[in-house]
């Protein structure tokens, strides 16, 4: 009894620090002297023709609409360096994109800045081979939930490739690839975003060697409902992910929105996952989280808001409480391999700002998991079937639980013998 009394009055105390001592959102303020020349470089876009370099001149320019290629082929679209080409569109008033590109092959976008679109600076969709190399997409200012959705985004693509560029203050995903196929995202940064990298419905993708902190979750690797592509096949290794911990800033009704702050990172409903030789580190939630689509489903919140037109017209998905009408949609994950990755945390005690760190204190003596599987299953199916086999071997200083969600955590253990196997 003593005990608990004690327990009690501890968490009382961390919630009168959280009141009292807010978190300071992050804020990216780069100073800037615009020049006036929309009119040229926008005809420029206009007047490309296929097998040509749009090359964009020295300077901080000013845009008030979507500069945009649509139906070309082999194009490049070349700045002077991330520092040194600033495309901006901050008061934008026609369009959503920053640059949209759209049916179109063989495409090369590099050596710019671009910020403050309206809706997503980057937007890449129908396209087969694009390459967005040492691009810094950002908004600035302090991160909001008015902020674009994604800084860079491929969707509906094939031969995608995204290489040392940075991504800053997207109220959804950072480096966002969805719907897409043979994708590789490599040497990027990622931060002030509420998710940095984020894979959605992909198959055959490739991410490695970035690096993605201060966001509120690192990397999502998702399959969502009620879309036309469904993933598979993603393998992340060599990434370096630590300190996530940015509170959400997301848009209210959005799945993103409902990504606990603290959260390393999430493979959620997605099949043919390798998790290996990363560095994931200092995170109050977790480091690391195998789940069910049906945790956010059965997390939807009535009074958090729903999405509106404008947001889904954005590419923006809502939590689907009514997934099972997707005949199909898997939403299990499976066939996942943690192998070789090195695991740290600088934190003694989880948030308590949602149910999981809650869970943690109650259930787990008060230590934050390193790995975290919430062991839902489809009816009728074991551990070790093939299709939803996760595997965990050979990593360094890591911790485990088993949720048992389905049963409400009656089964609750920190036992990974059961999941000590490898994938062929």
């Amino acid at each position: 009894m003593k005990n608990l009394f004690k327990i009690l009055i501890f968490l009382v105390a961390i919630a009168i620090v959280v009141l009292i001592w807010p978190y300071q959102m992050p804020s990216y303020t780069p100073q800037r002297d615009y020049l006036d020349m929309e009119e040229q470089i926008l005809e420029a876009f206009i007047l490309a023709k296929d097998s040509t370099t749009i090359q964009l001149p020295e300077g901080h320019y000013l845009f008030s609409q979507s500069l945009s290629l649509d139906g070309k082929k082999h194009v490049t679209i070349k700045g002077m360096g991330m520092d040194k080409t600033v495309l901006s569109f901050k008061g934008q008033t026609q369009g959503a994109e920053g640059i949209k590109i759209t049916n179109s092959q063989n495409i090369t976008i590099e050596d710019l800045g671009i910020e403050d679109a309206a809706g997503d600076n980057i937007k890449v969709s129908d396209t087969d081979t694009i390459t967005l190399r040492n691009i810094r997409s950002a908004w600035t200012g302090k991160v909001s939930d008015k902020n674009g959705a994604y800084a860079l985004y491929p969707v509906l693509s094939t031969h995608v490739l995204i290489e040392g560029c940075e991504a800053i203050g997207s109220s959804d995903a950072g480096i966002y690839v969805g719907q897409s196929q043979h994708v590789i995202i490599r040497n990027n940064k990622a931060f002030y975003n509420v998710a940095g990298i984020e894979s959605e419905n992909s198959t055959h993708v490739e991410i490695y060697k970035n690096e993605a902190y201060e966001n509120t979750s690192g990397l999502l690797i998702f399959n969502l409902p009620e879309l036309t592509v469904y993933g598979s096949h993603v393998r992340a290794y060599e990434n370096t992910i630590y300190n996530n911990n940015v509170p959400n800033f997301g848009v209210k009704g959005s799945i993103v929105s409902a990504v606990p702050k603290g959260t390393g990172v999430v493979i959620m409903a997605t099949q043919d996952v390798r998790f290996e030789n990363n560095t994931i580190a200092d995170h109050k939630t977790s480091n690391l989280s195998v789940v069910s689509y049906k945790v956010f489903a059965a997390d939807e919140d009535p009074e958090s808001g729903t999405l509106s037109a404008a947001a889904e017209a954005q590419g923006l998905r809502a939590i689907q409480s009514d997934y099972q009408n997707d005949q199909n949609y898997n939403p299990y994950p499976g066939k996942v391999s943690i192998n070789n990755n090195q695991f740290e945390n600088r934190f003694r005690f989880p948030t308590l700002s949602n149910d999981f760190g809650k869970l943690w204190f109650f259930k787990n003596r008060g230590r934050i998991p390193d790995i975290a599987y919430d062991g839902i299953l489809p009816e009728g199916t074991k551990l070790q079937d093939p299709k939803v086999i996760l595997c965990i071997q050979n990593n360094e200083n890591a911790s485990f639980v088993f949720l048992d969600a389905a049963n409400d955590f009656e089964g609750f253990s920190s036992e990974l013998t059961p999941f000590n196997c490898s994938l062929n």
